[in-house]
């Protein structure tokens, strides 16, 4: 599931996603003939974690198949306005999701002045860039892997995508047979589709277990530690990430174990105070993978994030080692252009 053409593929006009509201049940492919259908496949969630972000570099090389008859002027501009529509295809994730698209902007106009295609260029660039991802995340799920006891057992929240494979690939090379209990994550069960099925994959013990049982599993199931990535690291320490984090992080806490967050530090988030919580809509919690459980006329709420602050934090593992959550600033030192890890 994790291989590139399994998450996002650019090819012969068209953008092929994989469809991770069916997965693992249903393997079933998402096909967009325009970049626009490609912002909207990432607002609907077809696929999610990490995937808007290849996603995203996929649909820009779709845009620039589309404008590719245009004059450069008309077709700069063409990207231009593609790159807001798929960078603004969930409000919570814009500020990263531009990284991708002014990446591929300035893949574009090289190719633009070099009179070679540009979607080729642009195709090109994202596969870099995830080959270079994929290299970085797996450092962090190194110093990780430091922290996990010989034969732990290991509660994740929600689907890290690049790290929760990279991060078991990495206790098996060490012959550390963690266990991993994974909270199902609604309304869309990530956790019990997405992240129990790569940990299934890679030959791992994995237990899905429902969204109001942490508290009891970490204690009954002697848990050793809490790991998620994050939607947001904000250098005043606060975690933006899958609704139900914070709740899990608070049970960490009480229980006495750490809680590690994995990702870089946001330098375009300050503050926490400058992140927009995306609220999405309320009658996906009054179903389940479609199937309705609640009567008629009673209102549901979906918030998709939430907001774990720094003192119930462990460290921020990166690619550089584990920060305090009150020392962030500190990943940046002598290296200010160091990318963000998406």
């Amino acid at each position: 599931m994790l291989q590139f053409e399994n998450i996002a593929w650019y090819e012969s006009g068209k953008v092929r996603i994989l469809d991770r509201r069916v997965y693992p049940r249903e393997v079933r492919y998402e096909i967009c003939n325009n970049h626009k259908e490609v912002a909207q496949a990432i607002s609907d969630m077809v696929t999610q974690s990490a995937g808007p972000f290849v996603a995203a570099g996929m649909g820009m090389a779709l845009a620039a198949y589309e404008s590719q008859n245009m004059n450069s002027k008309d077709m700069w501009a063409y990207l231009n306005t593609a790159a807001e529509t798929i960078s603004t295809s969930r409000p919570t994730t814009v500020k990263r999701m531009r990284l991708i698209v002014n990446g591929c902007l300035e893949a574009a106009r090289e190719a633009m002045d070099r009179g070679l295609k540009a979607d080729e260029a642009i195709f090109e660039h994202t596969l870099e860039y995830n080959n270079n991802r994929y290299f970085r995340v797996g450092k962090v799920a190194e110093y990780l892997a430091d922290m996990f006891p010989k034969n732990g057992t290991i509660m994740t929240q929600c689907f890290g995508e690049t790290i929760v494979g990279l991060m078991l690939k990495e206790a098996k090379k060490r012959g550390n047979e963690i266990k991993l209990i994974v909270p199902e994550t609604r309304p869309y069960f990530q956790g019990a589709r997405l992240t129990a099925s790569v940990a299934y994959d890679q030959g791992f013990d994995v237990t899905v277990i429902t969204d109001n049982m942490p508290a009891y599993v970490i204690d009954k199931k002697k848990v050793d530690l809490f790991t998620s990535a994050a939607d947001a690291i904000c250098m005043d320490g606060y975690i933006v990430n899958k609704v139900g984090t914070f709740q899990i992080a608070i049970v960490a806490k009480y229980m006495g174990i750490p809680y590690f967050v994995t990702g870089t530090p946001d330098k375009d988030h300050d503050k926490v105070s400058g992140v927009t919580i995306e609220e999405r809509d309320g009658d996906f919690v009054l179903q389940a993978m479609g199937v309705k459980t609640a009567m008629d006329g009673v209102k549901g709420y979906y918030p998709s994030f939430d907001i774990t602050p720094p003192h119930l934090v462990s460290g921020v593992v990166t690619d550089k080692g584990i920060y305090s959550p009150y020392d962030l600033n500190r990943y940046y030192d002598g290296n200010t252009k160091v990318e963000l890890i998406i």
